[in-house]
């Protein structure tokens, strides 16, 4: 059976036992929609929970709402494509930059009681750039959301055969009717069950995986034969003048690209993610969130990653052909290996974290579309209830545009390089505003402004090229790498040299929003709990980045 499915194309036949696991599970999803309905009063509730959560819920809700398309779907790709390189970007490229939200840029968000990183922005800098950030953001987040969008249709078009357009609509109808009821409060509790759901989806698969492919010792030997030892090394090739690994990037560009500007862009300055520790109940929680989050990130690798590379040993030929692609290699694998009943609990744990990814970039959107654009540029000075009401009617079109959306992911061979490129766009040169204007009150707004337009145009100027003449990188990958680069040094040339013809703020406006400028209360709503020893921040992100060298060890 399993031979059959390797040289067939992907269609899962589920029993009647997996079936009624899917249905159990889409019918609890909702149910936490109504329930939190209930506790939905005013814009606040819906869309920051109230600033009620605690940290432990949050935290798991933090690495939930990563643990989308890009992650399972897209990390498993590049496990198969690139193998253990793919361990950059859940170690350089993740952990310390969570380390460094929880510990230096939290304080900053929490304290000023901001709503969104974008409002963030209008505190330090003011209006054009906050107005630039919140329609960016807008825009790369229904991107985003389409690509979560089109993961989850790709599993249901291979269970039940239907059309990737009909698949597509039924995917986005779930995610609509519980952002829809219970807001930011039902996606955080259902990212929480969906974290365990996809842990016991795919912790079934990768044992099996490994099993069939004589344990590690097997699989690392059918990859030296079938991809190259170097499938199984990080660091391996990344000699300045001698690249030769898969990512097609020296150590500099990985370090630098990835591993800070891509990394710290994505995980400090992108609210899809802060959001969830924006809704924590205090200043300490809020600290915590990224850092109790980091450790489970720490350990997706080997249920992501490890099938990735089973799948490259065992159908690496139909890659190589185009009968699969890259981001097949999960859905091949649940196909190839899984019996009735593990079988339900895989697909339901896939179909959880694309509604997980999708949830977040909707509750995110309507967030700061709301706030940031709709209240303060269109409808100001309106009755909280009329916020609550917009966020709902947002919320059906970002839906409805994540749609649209999906159609273009569909179009991407690897999707974790097409969120990689959105990343290099968007998430980079909000990076460098962010870290000049933070540590730097000569930053001007109009070097914030004209810094953040530039950042986004050179590294679209860099895609382009890139795909009008594809020597000019060795990858996609690499490209996305040094685009962000590119992408950062603008922003701090543009930045400084626009702020130094250009008045700066007042340095009484700057209070809390600058480095050494103004107190933030770091014990704001603090309880007596908070002072244990092992909820110190310090020492949670300590123990996150020893953790993050230990893993990078095996596989130098």
């Amino acid at each position: 059976m399993v031979l059959a499915a390797a040289t067939n194309g992907i269609r899962l036949e589920l029993g009647w036992v997996d079936y009624l696991m899917i249905i159990v599970y889409f019918a609890v999803v909702i149910g936490i929609g109504f329930t939190a309905r209930k506790q939905v009063r005013t814009s606040m509730d819906f869309f920051l929970s109230g600033r009620s959560m605690p940290a432990w819920i949050t935290g798991l809700a933090f690495v939930s709402a990563n643990l989308g398309a890009t992650e399972i779907l897209g990390m498993a790709a590049n496990g198969a494509q690139i193998g253990m390189a793919t361990l950059h970007y859940y170690l350089i490229g993740a952990v310390p930059a969570m380390v460094f939200l929880g510990l230096v840029m939290m304080p900053f968000y929490y304290g000023s009681k901001v709503r969104s990183v974008p409002e963030f922005m209008l505190r330090r800098f003011g209006k054009a750039p906050h107005l630039v950030n919140a329609i960016a953001f807008a825009v790369s987040n229904v991107l985003i959301a389409g690509i979560n969008l089109y993961a989850m249709a790709i599993v249901i078009e291979a269970m039940l055969g239907w059309p990737e357009w009909l698949a597509i609509l039924v995917s986005a109808a779930f995610v609509l009717a519980y952002i829809t009821l219970g807001g930011l409060s039902s996606a955080i509790y259902n990212e929480v069950m969906q974290f365990f759901v996809i842990i016991a989806g795919l912790v079934p698969l990768t044992i099996v995986g490994l099993h069939r492919v004589g344990g590690w010792g097997g699989l690392t030997e059918a990859i030296k034969q079938t991809q190259g030892v170097q499938h199984l090394q990080t660091w391996a090739g990344t000699g300045i003048g001698d690249v030769t690994n898969p990512i097609g990037a020296n150590w500099l560009a990985i370090v630098l690209g990835l591993g800070f500007v891509l990394s710290f862009g994505y995980w400090t300055t992108n609210f899809t993610e802060v959001q969830r520790a924006f809704s924590a109940k205090n200043m300490s929680a809020a600290r915590r969130t990224p850092l109790i989050a980091a450790i489970p990130k720490l350990f997706i690798p080997f249920i992501v990653v490890v099938p990735g590379l089973i799948a490259a040993a065992v159908v690496g030929n139909q890659f190589a052909s185009g009968e699969l692609t890259y981001n097949d290699a999960i859905p091949k694998l649940i196909q190839m290996y899984l019996p009735t009943g593990v079988l339900g609990i895989a697909v339901t744990g896939l179909l959880a974290s694309f509604m997980a990814g999708m949830a977040a970039n909707v509750s995110s959107f309507n967030t700061v579309f709301t706030y940031d654009i709709w209240q303060r540029y269109i409808k100001p000075n309106m009755p909280d209830l009329h916020y609550l009401k917009t966020g709902r009617w947002v919320t059906v079109v970002g839906v409805l545009v994540g749609i649209g959306t999906a159609f273009l992911a569909a179009q991407a061979g690897n999707i974790m390089t097409y969120m990689q490129t959105l990343f290099s766009f968007f998430n980079a040169p909000l990076f460098g505003v962010f870290i000049l204007g933070l540590l730097w009150k000569r930053m001007t707004t109009q070097g914030a402004l004209w810094g953040y337009v530039l950042g986004i145009v050179t590294p679209t100027i860099t895609w382009i090229a890139y795909l009008v003449n594809p020597s000019l990188f060795s990858t996609a990958t690499a490209e996305t790498m040094y685009g962000a680069i590119i992408s950062f040094v603008t922003v701090l040339v543009v930045g400084v040299l626009v702020s130094l013809a250009t008045k700066p703020k007042d340095v009484s406006e700057l209070g809390g929003l600058v480095y050494g400028v103004g107190r933030i209360d770091m014990s704001a709503g603090a309880v007596a709990t908070d002072t244990a020893w092992y909820r110190s921040p310090a020492l949670l992100g300590t123990v996150a980045l020893v953790l993050c060298v230990a893993l990078y060890l095996p596989f130098l």
